[in-house]
């Protein structure tokens, strides 16, 4: 395992403990990261044990003589910036890994790129927010070549309960769309139940408590609909970030001819707890525009 030298670029709330997991794994990892105090701050985290971890302050030399680069940006913009940076020093027969929440059409592009100098590229952005990076237990959605996932894999499960190549170059970015999409819906439907039980006057939570053993359950109900009653929205998944999220999930829909009515909505809905000065809100906060 030593022998495999890693590399992160990015390390936000999400990027610095999935980078993290891998050097409690004992892969020697070099990381990057815009704001150069965070990039050092995550080595006096995780320099334990006799663990190989460095920052470096510019991204080549965070990636020369690695094997597998991984990267968890901002955008499209942020993402193409570090690729290109990161390509002009990668070695043939490595692995870039994009982590970012991003689109299929910057996707299609880097895997052009990375081919080209013979460089493996996956597009695979992640589920399960922050408490998922943390804990290790991302869900992975990969776009790419089989030979390159199976190198990349076997690392990614150091904070993935599970990854999975779903086809070519961008199937990974367009399955988040839909997970996105998934969710928007669930949120809002989630929020207009309890809206109207409360205003119905029902215990709330022993309803949810009951309604969650059967067939209305979801993973929101479960770990959202407590702190929604409770009127908590300070931390998890913000509300910016979903916006940024659903709006490419809704370009990509323009271009593929598909309808997404309910996520164009809630997408509007979203808008509206952002004038509330809700931006960086858990997106569970869709219920604070009901009250």
């Amino acid at each position: 395992m030593s022998n495999l030298k890693v590399s992160f670029l990015g390390l936000g709330v999400m990027g610095f403990p999935m980078a993290g997991h891998l050097s409690k794994a004992g892969y020697p990892v070099t990381v990057y990261n815009r704001t150069a105090q965070k990039a050092k701050d995550w080595v006096t985290t995780y320099n334990l044990d006799g663990a190989q971890v460095k920052a470096c302050e510019t991204v080549s030399q965070a990636c020369e003589d690695a094997s597998i680069v991984f990267m968890c940006v901002g955008n499209d913009n942020d993402v193409k910036d570090v690729a290109y940076q990161a390509l002009k020093v990668m070695k043939p027969g490595s692995v870039l890994v994009d982590h970012t929440t991003a689109s299929a059409d910057v996707a299609r592009e880097l895997y052009a790129a990375c081919t080209e100098k013979n460089i493996g590229f996956l597009d695979a952005p992640v589920s399960g927010g922050q408490a998922g990076a943390e804990n290790g237990q991302l869900t992975v959605m990969v776009g790419g070549d089989q030979e390159f996932y199976d190198k990349a894999e076997p690392v990614m499960s150091h904070y993935a309960r599970h990854s999975q190549l779903l086809g070519k170059s961008g199937s990974g970015q367009l399955a988040k769309m839909m997970n996105q999409i998934c969710i928007a819906g669930i949120v809002q439907g989630l929020s207009e139940a309890l809206h109207f039980g409360q205003r119905a006057g029902l215990d709330c939570n022993a309803v949810i408590d009951v309604i969650s053993k059967g067939a209305a359950q979801s993973w929101q109900m479960e770990n959202r609909a407590s702190t929604m009653l409770s009127n908590t929205f300070d931390f998890g998944f913000a509300v910016d970030w979903m916006r940024k999220d659903l709006g490419i999930a809704l370009d990509e829909a323009r271009k593929n001819g598909s309808t997404l009515a309910l996520t164009a909505l809630v997408d509007q809905y979203y808008a509206d707890v952002q004038k509330l000065g809700g931006g960086r809100w858990d997106t569970s906060s869709l219920l604070t525009r009901l009250k």
